[in-house]
């Protein structure tokens, strides 16, 4: 196995991180760690948000993973192996 980072963008956070969340969970066997960030300050609170993944699996899942994050609206996706 490889391990891979992927960064994903969403873009209005808020109305789209219900549906990633979901794809995430689907494929969650590989992703070995998450971190969510987005701006925010007491005041404000931005609707762009990012994500980076872990991944530990084949070249195929992570494609997988991928595709169906592209499908969903405002979802934007870039991945490197190590």
């Amino acid at each position: 196995m490889e391990t891979t980072i992927m960064a994903l963008t969403l873009d209005p956070r808020t109305a789209q991180a219900p549906k990633v969340q979901s794809v995430l969970t689907n494929h969650g066997c590989a992703i070995r760690a998450r971190i969510g960030l987005h701006e925010q300050s007491s005041d404000f609170c931005s609707e762009k948000g990012l994500i980076l993944l872990q991944l530990n699996s084949d070249l195929n899942e992570v494609e997988k993973l991928e595709k169906e994050l592209l499908n969903l609206e405002g979802v934007k996706v870039k991945h490197m192996t190590l």
